[in-house]
């Protein structure tokens, strides 16, 4: 989960044309950034520490939501990196994501109106790669009119900020993470991000973060069950 900013992450990116210089750089200058020890001004502490106090207030789940389908496999790392650095000793939130608005017609009621145990952390981005111009539809069957000639960034912006309205009116408390542009330098400052704010987490639980031993137990079992000697 760490080694996404190492020879074993950016090997395999390099090869798949990932501009990785972007990414180091995007990397490095979040280093700089989040080492600030100005509480007020790092967000990588805020992150952290509003994760701890809601965990304390007895929230269980974080559920990361985003409205950008590139995103989604970054939801999946994220899930690992939370999940594999706070969850030990009988500790640790856990970390589900979503994808918006595909999900909302499948978790949207849950999360409304289920239990109050999850908070909720959207993930945006600032400036869209391409800009999609809704058409509109001359017969306006679906009465969805209201939308054309509106870039598809912005419809989708809107959906965030009703959903995020209508959680939180809910008992669902939320905060927004939002990325300048879909880009290397980005995704890098946004992957040191998290991978700082998990460690100063992973302390304030009294847990180490950089550590998985719980994961041993199901090789152990599957070995044994396979033969392996």
């Amino acid at each position: 989960r760490f080694s996404v900013l190492t020879a074993a992450g950016l090997v395999p990116l390099a090869i798949a044309g990932i501009d990785i210089k972007g990414l180091i750089e995007g990397a490095r200058a979040a280093q700089r950034y989040f080492s600030r020890m100005d509480m007020e001004a790092n967000i990588a502490y805020q992150y952290a520490a509003a994760r701890f106090l809601l965990y304390k207030q007895g929230k269980t789940i974080e559920v990361l939501s985003t409205f950008y389908q590139r995103l989604a496999l970054v939801e999946e790392w994220w899930k690992q990196l939370f999940g594999e650095s706070e969850g030990k000793d009988g500790k640790g939130l856990f970390p589900t994501s979503l994808s918006f608005t595909t999900d909302l017609h499948s978790m949207g009621q849950l999360i409304q109106e289920g239990q109050r145990n999850m908070f909720e952390t959207f993930l945006l981005v600032d400036q869209p790669a391409h800009g999609v111009i809704v058409p509109e539809d001359k017969d306006n069957l679906d009465n969805f009119n209201c939308v054309a000639g509106k870039d598809l960034d912005y419809v989708n912006k809107q959906a965030w900020r009703a959903t995020a309205t209508a959680h939180y009116e809910g008992g669902v408390p939320n905060m927004t993470i939002t990325v300048p542009r879909f880009d290397a330098y980005s995704l890098g400052q946004l992957f040191y991000f998290f991978e700082k704010a998990v460690a100063i987490k992973g302390y304030l639980l009294g847990v180490n973060p950089f550590d998985q031993p719980g994961v041993e137990a199901y090789k152990k079992k599957m070995f044994e069950l396979l033969g392996r000697k």
